[in-house]
């Protein structure tokens, strides 16, 4: 759906929709239309009980005194505690709420209404933002859906009385949207169609950006030392690939940010087989890396002033006569060894090598990693936030900042000394699973933080968030494409030029 900005003003026809402020009503436009209305808006609102909470709607078709097809109200909530994120829902809501009423364009009036703390532009470019956000629908293999269900919404204009200033604000959130978009296209496609292979040529398109990009295929990563990926995707027809993907924004030379990403494309658990039902959801335990593309986009398309690579790790995860066998022992990157108990604990594998390269071959000034990585973490944090690991106390109240701004948050849970003793192996350096039923998502974290040294780091578990079953305010049922705006805000906060 495309997003317009237009001069505060009533159109003269069509789908309109109205902002109302809870407490205050409606604003001078709204105030306008009533009257020439001859108050109807007043007696509607006045009959269904209306008063304006965020995201309450009203509708009114064909009205009396006027030659709209329909109006829409929409509340605001109380003007003085309007933030970016329900400016955002605010969008989102009139989205959904027009997209299927059958006409092509809209337009919303978002007039000044009193005591209001967002500036007229901001509030406005957070409106399309949420609407543009929400508007997203994978759809391209339906070939029979019925016509009432299909969207027919394609552009909605928001009138607004710094139309110009909003244009420009809405810019580049529009490019972080497309980096969403990306995103949830990627971790919505079929396995038979994203696999090692096909995710990164999509990774390589971004060079259309001024992304530089770069794709190691078997024999590279064999060379390199990279046994604990490798032996992940060894019982796979779909050979497996390391990406990596630099943004240089910044100062010439100055060390990268570096964000790392986890991307299974299919994981049927290899030998250690997961059962049948919901294994079709494993589509999308690639959601890490995803994120990570995404990211790129994002900060490419908005020309973020930061040095930046990302770093995505693809195998399948297949259960053949060549797969990985629990209790074979592979040797990472590092040099240290993995006895691998579970070949279903195979995100920690190929994040292990990935990591490492990372953080030897860049030098960053911080690591971030973004992995469907454990079911335990939906079991402790449910589908609301994603686990935070970290050995970076900065980083971390940093990375918590830019979640409760984006709405993409996340709870810090413990590392320690008493939880990595759990992997400790007597046949190799470390095992890749700990106890059976204990803290199986810390298990994962200390895991990882074996392969960072030094660097400030923190992993994100995002099992719980990747994906949807119902529709939110900005984000549709599906892929979410969580993480995007939150590191994206990371980065414009904390690391921008």
């Amino acid at each position: 759906m495309k997003i317009a900005y237009a001069q505060n003003a009533l159109p003269q026809s069509g789908v309109l929709a109205i902002t109302v402020s809870q407490g205050r009503g409606l604003g001078s436009l709204g105030a306008e239309l009533d009257q020439k209305s001859g108050g109807a808006l007043a007696r509607a609102m006045e009959a269904g009980r209306y008063t304006g909470k965020a995201d309450e709607t009203l509708t009114l078709l064909a009205p009396g005194g006027t030659e709209y097809a329909r109006i829409l109200l929409v509340g605001i909530g109380a003007a003085e505690k309007v933030t970016d994120l329900t400016a955002q829902s605010l969008g989102g809501t009139v989205a959904a709420s027009l997209a299927r009423a059958g006409d092509p364009d809209a337009t919303l009036v978002l007039d000044g209404h009193d005591g209001l703390v967002l500036a007229p532009a901001t509030f406005a470019a957070n409106v399309g933002y949420g609407a543009r956000l929400r508007s997203y629908r994978f759809d391209k293999y339906r070939t029979k859906e019925p016509k009432d269900q299909k969207p027919t919404l394609k552009k909605l204009t928001l009138a607004t009385t710094e139309h110009s200033a909003a244009k420009k604000a809405y810019g580049k959130l529009e490019k972080i949207a497309d980096g969403v978009f990306l995103t949830r296209d990627v971790v919505s496609e079929p396995p038979n169609v994203i696999y090692p292979e096909t995710l990164s040529e999509r990774c390589l398109a971004l060079t259309e950006l001024g992304v530089k990009v770069e794709v190691l295929d078997e024999k590279q990563m064999k060379k390199l030392g990279m046994g604990a990926l490798l032996g992940v995707g060894q019982g796979s027809a779909k050979p497996p690939r390391l990406v990596i993907m630099r943004w240089d924004g910044g100062e010439k030379g100055a060390a990268p940010l570096a964000f790392v990403g986890k991307g299974v494309t299919f994981d049927t658990g290899g030998i250690s087989i997961k059962p049948a039902a919901g294994m079709e959801d494993m589509k999308w335990d690639m959601a890490g890396s995803g994120a990570v593309i995404g990211l790129m986009a994002a900060l490419a398309g908005r020309k973020a002033k930061a040095n930046v690579v990302g770093v995505v790790a693809l195998v399948e995860n297949m259960p053949d006569g060549n797969a990985q066998r629990p209790g074979d022992v592979v040797t990472s990157m590092s040099g240290q060894t993995i006895e691998v108990l579970n070949t279903d604990a195979e995100g920690r594998l190929i994040l292990a090598d990935a990591l490492w390269y990372t953080q030897a071959t860049f030098k960053p000034r911080f690591m971030v990693d973004l992995a469907t990585l454990t079911g335990a973490i939906i079991v402790s944090l449910g589908n609301e936030h994603a686990g935070l690991f970290s050995n970076n106390d900065e980083l971390s109240q940093r990375l918590t900042d830019a979640g409760l701004k984006t709405g993409e948050t996340l709870w810090r849970l413990p590392l320690g000394a008493a939880y990595d003793k759990d992997i400790d192996c007597d046949v190799a350096d470390m095992k890749n699973i700990g106890s059976p039923g204990k803290a199986g998502s810390i298990i994962g974290a200390v895991f990882l933080q074996r392969f960072v040294n030094d660097v400030p780091w923190a992993h994100l578990d995002i099992a719980g968030t990747a994906w949807t079953k119902k529709d939110g305010a900005t984000v549709p049922k599906g892929a979410s494409g969580y993480g995007v705006r939150l590191l994206d805000r990371l980065v414009a906060d904390y690391y921008e030029d």
